[in-house]
């Protein structure tokens, strides 16, 4: 928790009771349904929260409708919908069981904000929405196939409120980015949040 109050400082009481929670429920709920590695659970809010809060860091997604793609646990969508209270996420994943953790664990720390569907992403149907978020599910060009119908058009979006594809990805991307025929602005989350474990990390904005 220390590592999030490092780089945001200026949540509400009830914000920091929601991160603060994160651990011990997604420990509880990884005993019984792995969607953590559990080496990773010693480093949960540095691996999982805080990579997921470079999307704040960047971007202002308040008031929006989000879709999170491939969410499995519920990242980066959870712990965007604290950051983000006055926004909706739609968490989607073809894996029902995962679904049960985000369900449960946005229950448990009283999020309402949060929604899920359990499809496969190029199967979603009748739903709309301003910006598509992702971590590690898929390469860009089968990211953006399937994120651009779900996009609506926002002609008045200004630089720091995304319309388009936001993700999360590691190491050499220039092979992917230019088979996906993309050209996404692309930043550094190790110059975002300047930790070790973000090097090789970046951020990819694909606008509509």
């Amino acid at each position: 928790m220390n590592i999030i109050q490092k780089y945001f400082t200026d949540f509400t009481p009830k914000q920091q009771e929601q991160f603060a929670a994160l651990k011990d429920l997604y420990s509880n709920w990884n005993e019984k349904i792995n969607v953590i590695s559990r080496k990773d659970m010693d480093n949960f809010y540095l691996h999982h929260v805080l990579h997921s809060l470079s999307i704040a860091a960047q971007f202002n997604l308040s008031k929006l409708n989000v879709i999170d793609l491939g969410t499995g646990g519920g990242f980066p969508g959870i712990p965007l919908a604290i950051f983000f209270p006055d926004a909706t996420f739609h968490l989607v994943d073809s894996i029902n069981k995962k679904l049960t953790v985000v369900k449960e664990i946005a229950a448990a720390i009283d999020l309402k904000n949060v929604s899920t569907q359990h499809v496969r992403v190029e199967e979603i149907k009748n739903r709309q929405c301003d910006v598509v978020v992702s971590r590690a599910v898929a390469p860009l060009k089968d990211l953006w196939q399937w994120s651009k119908p779900l996009i609506r058009k926002n002609k008045n979006a200004e630089d720091d409120v995304p319309n388009g594809l936001v993700c999360l990805k590691g190491g050499d991307l220039s092979k992917e980015i230019f088979e996906s025929g993309c050209k996404p602005f692309v930043w550094e989350v190790h110059k975002i949040f300047p930790e070790e474990y973000f090097r090789e990390k970046f951020l990819l904005y694909q606008r509509k």
